[in-house]
């Protein structure tokens, strides 16, 4: 399972087994997310906070993912079990989603799909929205005990060169041009820019496999999936997971990590190269 559609969820909504996961979060406006939620969601929806319950409170980058225990015992603790197929929608064309989505996946447990067109596609559908909140008794989920699927920023600079790396972000922060949060703006040497909106068709949904697979393939190797704090480049394994790619590797930390610890910088539309001796 990798995407739902709006239409195959409705056909399911509210079913036992299915538990629906809102993580609408903004960047600019960090509560923004949970006030939406409670204002209007997807019946049977909870809500999971990017800050929160998917990230730690420290470690490498703006977002560094959470202990699996830790992470496990909180999506258990909202009810999501073993025999859960859980939806995770955002307003975001599933940039954000795609984090839950690659959690759960990675420590194990495939029966989880994001929503493809996120909230938005459910409302154009006329999908129901409601401002109830959801409770479910806490579930019985059985996880791996370590992310398998990542790779540190010491790992990539000793393969820098011998892997693809791609960046999620927008073309402008790769660029450098401008940058609303990292210390120094520009990207990780050797990464190719590859943004999450470039996944989606204009009506906000994924695109075919045939046309993810023309953006990924021709990369070759192995490929590691970055962005800015390792969120938003979960949707580009996502997209490789839909065109039937092999999954990338993930750096959590991303060019937050990098860029706060005084790694060598590249600028303009170029990956360019790692510095020798960098």
């Amino acid at each position: 399972m990798s995407l739902i559609s709006p239409e195959t969820l409705r056909e399911r909504i509210g079913a036992p087994d299915v538990r629906l996961v809102d993580v609408r979060w903004w960047l600019m406006d960090l509560a923004k997310g949970r006030r939406d939620y409670a204002a209007a969601h997807l019946p049977g929806a909870v809500f999971v906070d990017l800050d929160e319950d998917l990230s730690a409170p420290v470690g490498p980058g703006r977002h560094p993912l959470p202990s699996p225990v830790t992470f496990a015992d909180r999506m258990a603790e909202l009810g999501v079990d073993d025999a859960s197929d859980v939806v995770v929608y955002d307003d975001a064309g599933g940039a954000v989603a795609a984090r839950l989505w690659w959690m759960l996946d990675d420590l194990g447990h495939r029966r989880v799909s994001v929503l493809d067109g996120g909230i938005a596609a459910w409302t154009a559908m006329g999908g129901p929205l409601t401002a109830a909140p959801a409770a479910y008794p806490p579930g019985q989920l059985s996880l791996r005990d370590r992310w398998t699927m990542t790779i540190d920023r010491e790992g990539l600079v000793a393969r820098l060169g011998t892997v693809g790396l791609i960046d999620a972000r927008a073309p402008e922060r790769y660029r450098g041009d401008l940058e609303p949060v990292d210390a120094v703006p520009g990207h990780i040497p050797t990464a190719v820019c590859r943004p999450t909106a470039g996944n989606l068709a204009p009506d906000g949904r994924f695109l075919e496999p045939a046309a993810l697979r023309a953006r990924f393939e021709h990369l070759g190797g192995e490929i590691v999936s970055s962005c800015g704090s390792g969120v938003n480049a979960c949707h580009n394994a996502l997209a490789m997971r839909v065109a039937g790619l092999p999954d990338p590797l993930l750096y959590p930390g991303s060019y937050s990590d990098w860029a706060g610890t005084g790694m060598p910088i590249a600028t303009g539309d170029r990956p360019g190269v790692m510095p020798a001796g960098g």
